[in-house]
């Protein structure tokens, strides 16, 4: 997989310290408070495991899956909603936690249906890359783990068609193996 690399954007020992930093201060955040992490699949997972393991305050975990990409590169721009938390959200603080805020379409969609169609109290977001240069929704997350440029990333629970996330850095992915 290693050679499908066009170079590593974000080693992973980056990745370990600003984990911990971001777990420190959202700790920090929410101390005192109810906090429900919802957690986007699949690309959100293996960031997720680190940043709760990161959170020293008590939480609760549930998920929810979107999709608007399928084996595609570019977001379609219609986000599909496959699975919504079924934990009562009602009053709650919730960190929503995704692997990356690019359209902001997605992000945009599952805050309002947390907070419209499940009642939470406020929804904060946690991304692990903000890639701004995409975005088509005015969207911002509260906790960037790092702000990336305008290439198609993989690592660290990012994929291309349900490959390279087990890689433990962020890569760029070579064109050739996703412009065909």
């Amino acid at each position: 997989m290693d050679q499908d690399i066009e170079r590593v954007l974000v080693h992973e020992r980056r990745i370990r310290d600003r984990v911990a930093e971001l777990g420190a201060r959202i700790s920090r955040d929410y101390a005192g408070k109810d906090l429900t992490v919802v957690a986007l699949l699949k690309g959100g997972v293996v960031f997720l495991a680190d940043i709760i393991r990161s959170i020293s305050i008590p939480m609760d975990l549930d998920f929810a899956w979107a999709s608007s990409y399928g084996d595609r590169t570019t977001s379609s721009g219609n986000v599909v909603l496959k699975v919504v938390p079924d934990t009562n959200l009602r009053g709650r603080h919730v960190l929503l936690v995704d692997d990356i805020l690019d359209t902001g379409r997605t992000l945009a969609r599952v805050s309002a249906e947390l907070t419209d169609r499940l009642g939470a109290a406020e929804v904060k977001t946690c991304v692990l890359l903000d890639k701004a240069a995409r975005r088509e929704v005015p969207v911002h997350a509260d906790y960037v783990g790092f702000e990336v440029e305008n290439v198609f990333v993989v690592g660290y629970g990012l994929d291309f068609d349900d490959r390279y996330r087990n890689l433990p850095y962020i890569g760029v992915l070579k064109p050739h193996l996703y412009s065909k």
